[in-house]
Formats: C-alpha cells, sequence, structure tokens
C-alpha cells in the first residue's frame, strides 16, 4: 500500500487504532465520527483515532476506469462514487504493519459507547469481529465488514494491492471480499448488535450506524449521488434495470432521517468539532457548496450544541461465539 495513506508510527506506538475510512464526499462526516469515538473514551489515552482516506490512497486512485465484478456483474471502478472508501477496510492491517489491534469503521458510524471496552474485551483467539446482519442483500450469512475489530497479527494474507490487484483481474468478486466470504468461518467472531447499530439508537447502543444511504442526516434534501446496486429483478434482467435506475437516481434527493435524535446527534457532535478546531466553518462552508452537506449544516449544528454529553463507560456482556 503507497506510503501517501500509511499512518507513521501506528504500530511502534503499541496503542490500539480507532479507523474512519473515508472519501472525500464523506469526508465531514469521517471527521464528525472521529470526534464521537474521542469523546466517548472514558481513557483517552487508550486508543488513537485517525482517518484512512481514497483519495490519499495511489492504488485507488490509479484503478480509475478499471472493471470489477460486483456479484458476477461487470462494474467500473469510480473515485467520485459515494462509497469508493469501502476497500479501504482491508487496509487497515498493512497500515498497522500487521500488528496489534484495530478498529474500522465506515464514516457514517459514531460512537455512542466507549470503544476502548472493543479493545478490552477477550478476542478469543478471533482474527475478526463484527456483526451477523442474516437477510441483507438476500444472504442467509450476511457479514457486515462496515465496523470490524481486527487483530491485525492473524490476517498476514490482507495485503491490500495484491488484493486490489485480485479484484480487478477479475479473480475477487467484490462482494466475496466485503461480505468476508474468501475468510475461513472459524476465524471470525460476532459482535453484538449495539456495537454496529443499523438506523437505531437507544440506550444499549455503542456504535451508531446511520447505514441507509437514502435517510443520512447531513445530507437530506441533496440530490442523491450513490450508485444503485444494478440488479436484476425476478425474471427481469440487470440490463433492463439499469436504465430505470440511472432515470431514479437523475431525480431523487436524500430524504429526512426518521429518527430525529440520530439527526440531532449527528450536529451535536458537528458542533463540537467546530468548537473544538476539528472541523473548520470554512471546511463545512465547502462541504455544502460541493453538495456533500446540506445547506442548512451550520444552523443545525448551532441548535443542537450541547445537547448531548458524553456517558460513562457500562460493563458490556460477553461476546457472543
Amino acid at each position: 500500500m503507497s506510503t501517501e495513506n500509511t499512518p507513521a508510527g501506528t504500530a511502534a506506538a503499541g496503542r490500539p487504532v480507532v479507523f474512519v475510512h473515508t472519501n472525500a464526499k464523506q469526508r465531514l462526516g469521517a471527521l464528525v465520527s472521529a470526534r464521537s469515538f474521542r469523546r466517548n473514551a472514558s481513557d483517552p489515552g487508550a486508543f488513537d483515532v485517525r482517518l484512512i482516506e481514497a483519495e490519499r490512497c495511489a492504488p485507488l486512485r490509479a484503478a480509475e476506469g478499471r472493471t470489477f465484478l460486483r456479484a458476477g456483474h461487470s462494474r467500473v471502478w469510480r473515485m467520485g462514487d459515494l462509497q469508493s472508501f469501502t476497500p479501504l477496510r482491508f487496509a487497515v492491517p498493512d497500515a498497522m504493519g500487521h500488528r496489534g489491534a484495530a478498529l474500522v469503521v465506515d464514516p457514517d458510524v459514531f460512537a455512542v459507547g466507549d470503544a476502548g471496552e472493543l479493545f478490552n474485551r477477550d478476542r478469543q483467539g478471533k482474527a475478526i469481529w463484527c456483526r451477523a446482519r442474516p437477510g441483507h442483500n438476500g444472504a442467509p450469512d450476511y457479514l457486515a465488514s462496515s465496523v470490524m475489530l481486527l487483530d491485525c497479527a492473524k490476517l498476514p494474507h490482507w495485503r491490500f494491492e495484491d488484493r486490489l490487484e485480485d479484484l480487478f483481474a477479475g479473480r475477487l468478486d467484490y462482494v466475496d471480499w466485503i461480505e468476508l466470504k474468501t475468510e475461513p468461518r472459524e476465524t471470525i467472531g460476532l459482535l453484538e448488535p449495539e456495537w454496529n447499530d443499523f438506523d437505531r439508537l437507544t440506550p444499549e447502543t455503542r456504535l451508531l450506524h446511520t447505514t441507509k444511504r437514502r435517510t443520512q442526516p447531513w445530507k437530506t434534501g441533496l440530490p442523491v449521488d450513490f450508485t444503485l446496486r444494478e440488479r436484476g429483478f425476478g425474471p427481469i434482467p440487470a440490463a433492463l434495470v439499469r436504465p430505470v435506475l440511472r432515470f431514479w437516481t437523475a431525480r431523487a434527493r436524500y430524504k429526512p432521517h426518521p429518527d430525529p435524535n440520530q439527526e440531532a446527534y449527528f450536529f451535536a457532535l458537528l458542533a463540537e468539532c467546530l468548537d473544538l478546531g476539528e472541523v473548520t466553518r470554512a471546511e463545512v462552508e465547502d462541504g455544502i457548496k460541493q453538495r456533500h452537506i446540506r445547506p442548512d449544516a451550520l444552523a443545525l449544528a448551532e441548535r443542537h450544541r450541547g445537547r448531548f454529553r458524553p456517558a460513562p463507560a457500562a460493563p458490556r456482556p460477553a461476546a457472543a461465539a
């Protein structure tokens, strides 16, 4: 992996690291995510929090325009896609020098609890801990790699540039990679649902994942800018579905999140970022100009400033096998 994107000194420091992987379109969300992990840590020195960014990854940039397989269908790699950061989930062991523990999360994942609890848990010799999501995308055994606790020493085969070349050479299907289908099942442990809580914010939630792209709270009202999965519907082949989806995408807009508390939590975190200088007003204004964030973002941050306070860490149940 390019040294552009390798956090210097990660392995040498010996501390676990939370990596928020992102791209330019989601960078503001990633900065807010990073703040959420820092604010809720009972021991701020127990782990580091860092971004890992698609635009700083030379192999991803070089792949622009190459084709790859997604669920058996040919796709074209575009750095401008909303989710072009997703392969970076698998770059983390390289960034860690294949040593130590790391947590990698999507840029729309926000800590409500203390991530230190994950790093302190008994990993039972497993290389990967993630949440099961049976039935998602029609897969009965779906594993969500959007939040993964990794023992990097146990993942020597995760060599990012090699796996990326496998993807673009047609030797690896994107879905098999992202859903961890190429990993031995006995090396994977299952996290409790609250460690990747999909659009659900309850007293038990530890990591909130605003995973439904069309209702991401910071994008309400903006034109949709993500690529829909082009799959067939029953007897209707994907080739016929594709123009319909493109027609919809050209006219669709992001909807309000159905839970006002999740929107409020994001903008309260954004207010903290602004107050602490972790995000500047100019960055928010540029995000608004680029249509990466809704135009009333600053007003909403002001409205929700100070609404949420970090909660003390609470003991969690043992991990599911």
